[in-house]
């Protein structure tokens, strides 16, 4: 850990002329509520562990998150656990079992026709007898080295989890959980909200200050949640389309027309934040460079609701172009540049799959906004 602090400090430092590069300084746009903003770990510190793992959630905590996310799928006993799909080939050993050869399946799921194992068909019981493996081996290759070696958690296990560790650190780690695919659940017969909110009754979670955000990129279960749960909601706004449960109802409206000041006040009635895909935030060019803000997160202050944005990831590929380091996609670029650009932007907090980084150059942007 000693070594994997250094090396963040120094990426950080490195990475300063890239960020001034960008025209940020400390002007920073008005936060909502002037609350610091946090550091949420994207499927825990997947930049480091396989995601979705207890040792990725762990991690992050110890690097300094502020939340962790585990995304939430059921299985065929209505057990929550964390993956961020519920067809599992790509982060789980599951093709290598020959007793559940036979459960390789096609589905249709959100209108996309999926083929692989699905956790709707695995019993709790049979789903910890795999292993979780690297999504992105090309990208992560050190991450392989945990392959094999690490459960698939129940939300329940993840929760434990986290209270462990905010009575070993002294400090409240929040959840941020994400129902994945409501519509379809629901169409099986295996809703994620009821047993979500249970788990929360269950773990004296459910009230308006414990440290829970609920995700989801539907609109109808958070509306249904926001009847059911007295947490925060998260409506989450991908950079194109339409939410899944909208256009399965014949809607025209789209993800675009979420983000409008009437789409913002609408999501304002039933939830607490708006969570839209970077991009939406600090736009592109065509050559795929950041530069100043959209109005989106002064619109969203505008509506009442906080903002929260996703992804930031140290890798050059998923970095813009103008802060990217070197030709190679898998290596290492001016993050420390992204989460700073976001912050000036007026984000409430942000998701990260490196809340190491993100963590430490929040946490130099808040004495260099206290010094200004």
């Amino acid at each position: 850990m000693a070594a994997t602090t250094t090396a963040v400090v120094a990426l950080g430092a490195a990475t300063v002329p890239a960020q001034a590069a960008l025209g940020h300084g400390h002007a920073h746009a008005e936060r909502h509520h002037g609350a610091e903003p946090l550091v949420i770990a994207h499927r825990g510190a997947s930049g480091y562990r396989p995601e979705h793992t207890l040792a990725a959630y762990r991690l992050a905590i110890r690097m300094g998150a502020d939340y962790v996310e585990p995304d939430l799928v059921s299985t065929k006993d209505g057990v929550l656990v964390a993956r961020h799909e519920n067809e599992i080939s790509g982060t789980t050993d599951v093709a290598t079992h020959p007793e559940f050869a036979d459960r390789r399946a096609t589905r249709t799921i959100d209108g996309v026709s999926v083929t692989g194992w699905f956790t709707e068909d695995f019993t709790l019981a049979e789903l910890k007898t795999l292993r979780a493996k690297e999504r992105l081996p090309q990208v992560r290759p050190d991450n392989t080295r945990y392959d094999g070696q690490l459960e698939i958690p129940t939300l329940e296990e993840v929760i434990a989890l986290v209270k462990r560790e905010s009575g070993r650190t002294g400090r409240t780690i929040g959840i941020a959980p994400e129902t994945k695919h409501p519509s379809y659940f629901d169409s099986i017969g295996l809703s994620l909200e009821e047993p979500l909110v249970r788990a929360l009754r269950r773990n004296g979670l459910d009230r308006p200050n414990a440290k829970v955000v609920i995700q989801s990129f539907e609109t109808g279960n958070l509306r249904q949640l926001d009847t059911m749960t007295r947490v925060p909601l998260a409506q989450l706004v991908d950079a194109g389309g339409a939410p899944y449960d909208l256009k399965a109802a014949g809607s025209t409206r789209t993800y675009d027309d979420l983000v409008m000041p009437a789409g913002l006040a609408d999501i304002a009635t039933y939830a607490e934040w708006v969570a839209p895909a970077k991009n939406r935030i600090l736009p592109r060019d065509g050559a795929g460079a950041i530069g100043a803000p959209s109005s989106l997160v002064a619109d969203a202050h505008a509506a009442g609701l906080k903002v929260v944005t996703w992804t930031m990831r140290v890798e050059n590929q998923f970095l813009p172009t103008n802060l990217r380091i070197g030709t190679d996609p898998n290596a290492k670029g001016d993050l420390a540049g992204e989460v700073a650009a976001f912050l000036d932007a007026g984000v409430d907090a942000l998701f990260s799959d490196n809340p190491d980084l993100a963590v430490a150059t929040r946490d130099g942007w808040l004495e260099g906004e206290g010094a200004a």
